[in-house]
């Protein structure tokens, strides 16, 4: 009997526990994506409005900020993961489960998508954000009616990453009780020495990205064209 089909043979019994990890690890990655948008969002718009030349120039707390970004990037997840514990146990009252993996999930993203709306930002046309200024637009609704909506592709793009990263993340925190696919992968897979376990987690998470990158980019293709 082949390999793909006794892992077929094997799929009804391991559903179950599948679908509940998949609804884990969606869960957590929605929620850690929101948290992302909400403060990456602002970062990322005062990343570009703040430097030199900018709509409200001040360097300082440019350099201030691009430098927080930049640390929240360069942790490697996992150990961001440990080094947040007391973080996490005072939000959510445990260090175990999906809801407390969002507290890592969350404050890795956030920078992460912060960047990525910094690059899109400084794609717009300095012209057209030059004639609104020039038509007495203020610096607010520039920033609302021309930055955000020019660039909109972009940010529905770094979204989208955001989205993919942060699956990768999740898997990383089923290795420290996170829940979710990664925890299925690590306990009934690598521990239990099941590799259909571990190659059907794959597989979950595979569908996940697959699914969050061609939603993406069909909102991608739909915005560039309008």
């Amino acid at each position: 009997m082949t390999w793909p089909t006794q892992l077929a043979e094997r799929w009804p019994e391991m559903w179950p526990e599948l679908w509940l990890g998949t609804l884990d690890t969606v869960y957590m990655v929605l929620w850690a994506a929101v948290m992302g948008v909400v403060f990456g969002l602002p970062i990322g718009v005062l990343l570009v409005t703040t430097e030199r030349g900018g709509l409200t120039a001040a360097p300082v707390l440019r350099t201030v900020l691009g430098a927080i970004v930049n640390i929240g990037r360069s942790l490697p997840f996992i150990v961001l993961m440990v080094a947040v514990l007391s973080l996490t146990r005072l939000i959510t009252g445990t260090t175990l489960g999906p809801t407390a993996a969002i507290v890592p999930l969350s404050i890795g993203a956030i920078p992460f998508f912060a960047r990525l709306v910094e690059t899109s930002l400084r794609e717009v046309d300095r012209e057209v954000v030059e004639a609104a200024h020039a038509m007495g637009t203020g610096k607010l609704a520039i920033v609302g009616k021309v930055l955000l909506p020019e660039a909109l592709p972009g940010l529905i793009a770094g979204l989208v990453m955001t989205v993919v990263t942060l699956v990768s993340y999740s898997a990383m925190a089923g290795a420290i009780g996170g829940g979710g696919l990664g925890d299925i992968a690590i306990r009934e897979g690598y521990q239990g020495f099941d590799d259909y376990y571990l190659w059907a987690t794959v597989i979950c998470l595979v569908a996940i990205v697959q699914l969050a990158q061609t939603i993406g980019d069909l909102l991608v293709r739909r915005l560039t064209h309008r």
